[in-house]
């Protein structure tokens, strides 16, 4: 049985995660023991600190070292994520102490990227010395992140958790949202288009249930027109471009602002075609009571200050 929290905590050392790096990576103990400073002895022991810690064999002997079993990877890529936590407590502390306000990792869906591109750009025009991480995903999985503490902030909407009362928000902008297509496509030219134009056409959509397909469903449903089968079901934006790019009679949804940047650079163009529907705003979600980083307030500073909010 695996042993309590409490006791593990107790037991386990930073000096272990670094033994439990080398000797996965060099699947040696005399080897892993140079790597950390200590004698082979002193890395034999603290071995068998951690599999006592766990209360489980972690690494198997074979004819060519040690070699990390099931148990052993997964603990290996935990106390990498620690250890590189630990490296980014360091750094964070460090541009603190230098005036350069640290670090900040911030979520945004794909909609609102080049709404933090900006904001982010601003940010280290004045704050150089600052490190920011970006990840690019789905509502809910960036409120996980959020829950896990992996992330400070978020831009997404709260209102696909089933528990939206633990965050706080603040609304960013409304989304609205476009059709592009390859620059070759026969609508490309259009003055107008219909939906019933384009039901026809191959559509790289988000996946089902997320809110930027169902806009497209409720549009499709109210205007009484057949919903197109054979989807193609991508949140990248890359995959939408690259596919859009090689086959011109696929169209795709996308927000204003990706549509407009892919758009700018000519990359695609946008359909002559209105929603009737307007999609939920973008918010600026953190959680409920949770302190903020320097790097946290600074970047929520720069993201409200861009869309012309006085920040408090």
């Amino acid at each position: 049985m695996m042993p309590p929290l409490t006791s593990i905590v107790s037991r386990l050392h930073v000096k272990h995660l670094r033994l439990l790096i080398a000797v996965h990576e060099h699947g040696s103990l005399l080897s892993a023991a140079k790597e950390v400073a200590i004698t082979q002895p002193g890395a034999s022991k603290a071995l068998q600190e951690i599999e006592a810690a766990f209360g489980a064999t972690l690494f198997t002997r074979t004819n060519r070292g040690l070699a990390a079993n099931d148990l052993g990877r997964c603990v290996v890529r935990y106390a990498r994520m620690i250890y590189t936590d630990l490296g980014h407590l360091r750094n964070e502390l460090e541009a603190i102490q230098r005036g350069d306000g640290g670090r900040v990792s911030v979520g945004s869906i794909m909609g609102a990227i080049p709404l933090l591109t900006d904001a982010v750009s601003n940010l280290m025009q004045t704050h150089p010395g600052m490190s920011v991480e970006i990840v690019e995903d789905t509502s809910a999985t960036l409120l996980s992140l959020l829950d896990s503490g992996r992330l400070d902030l978020a831009i997404c909407r709260k209102t696909v958790s089933k528990t939206p009362d633990l965050y706080e928000s603040e609304i960013l902008q409304p989304e609205e949202l476009r059709i592009i297509a390859n620059n070759e496509s026969p609508f490309a030219h259009k003055d107008c288009l219909t939906l019933q134009d384009l039901a026809q056409c191959k559509w790289i959509v988000y996946r089902a249930n997320m809110p930027m397909r169902l806009l497209l469903e409720r549009e499709f449903y109210d205007r009484d027109i057949r919903f197109p089968a054979n989807l193609l079901e991508t949140t990248s934006p890359f995959a939408t471009l690259a596919l859009l790019r090689r086959n011109p009679s696929f169209v795709a949804l996308a927000s204003t602002d990706v549509a407009s940047f892919f758009a700018r650079n000519a990359l695609v163009s946008i359909l002559p075609f209105e929603f009737s529907i307007r999609s939920e705003p973008y918010e600026l979600v953190h959680r409920q009571g949770s302190p903020m980083s320097i790097g946290a307030k600074l970047m929520k500073g720069y993201l409200l200050n861009t869309q012309g909010q006085k920040v408090d």
